[in-house]
């Protein structure tokens, strides 16, 4: 009896080390295939995440390229406003002398209406009422339009005269010539190629001769369009339709 005993305590003690064994042996490479298995899923999820962020990067970059060469268009067009004016036209000039406010607002009616610089001609010594005082023979008025060679002084000058292809200038009337500080002006500045307007104010008399006597003053190569001597009174409305029916390709408003 003691010997079965013996031999059926052995087959029990081979069955549990070999339950034991198979229990330590089995989940070792199940463990390992899942550590295998996190680690690639790791490597795969970090390369996954270098892409996206190199593409990221890489959009980045390209919409700041694109943000930087919309910007540097927009430099362009408006420096090209700036060269032509608005809208496409040529850029304008109205340059104006006027003594007693009389002439003044023609030139302001007719920037505003053509969207065009406004530059007022300024004597470097202003005229007094007695300078205007034409019954007296001596006043400096009188005196300058008797002499040939007087160009009063200009206080200031015109910034980028180069870039205007038309310019307006307007005068009062002083004894049937312009007065002596536009003749100043007109061989101050190139006016090479360019279109000059004239137009004037005056009592009675006409344009007359006064604007054909400032042609040998400029260039050659300027083109002087006929003037007109305007009422003191005009209005914006008849100021932008003289304008407008010089045939010029601008447009006054």
């Amino acid at each position: 009896m003691k010997k079965i005993t013996g031999i059926l305590l052995s087959v029990l003690s081979v069955c549990v080390l070999g339950a034991c064994s198979g229990n330590a042996n089995g989940p070792a490479p199940t463990s390992r295939a899942v550590e295998t298995e996190a680690e690639t899923g790791q490597e795969e999820r970090a390369e996954e995440t270098e892409k996206d962020e190199e593409q990221e990067e890489s959009r980045e970059t390209t919409r700041a390229g694109v943000e930087n060469g919309q910007e540097e268009g927009a430099g362009e067009r408006q420096d090209a406003g700036e060269r032509t004016g608005e809208n496409g036209e040529a850029k304008v000039l109205v340059a104006y002398f006027s003594c007693t406010n009389t002439t003044r607002p023609l030139a302001e009616y007719a920037a505003d209406a053509l969207g065009a610089d406004i530059y007022e001609i300024v004597p470097e010594t202003p005229y007094t009422e007695e300078d205007l005082n034409y019954s007296n023979s001596d006043c400096r008025a009188n005196e300058e339009q008797n002499n040939p060679d007087s160009r009063p002084e200009i206080s200031g000058s015109v910034e980028g005269m180069e870039e205007y292809e038309i310019v307006f200038l307007g005068y009062p009337i002083w004894w049937g010539q312009a007065p002596k500080i536009i003749c100043t002006f007109m061989e101050t500045y190139d006016f090479s190629g360019k279109t000059i307007i004239p137009f004037c104010t005056s009592g009675s008399s006409g344009i007359g001769s006064s604007a054909s006597n400032l042609h040998a003053l400029c260039s050659d190569t300027a083109v002087w369009l006929d003037g007109a001597r305007l009422e003191g009174n005009t209005t914006r409305e008849e100021m932008a339709e003289w304008i407008n029916g010089l045939g010029l390709d601008i447009t006054a408003e």
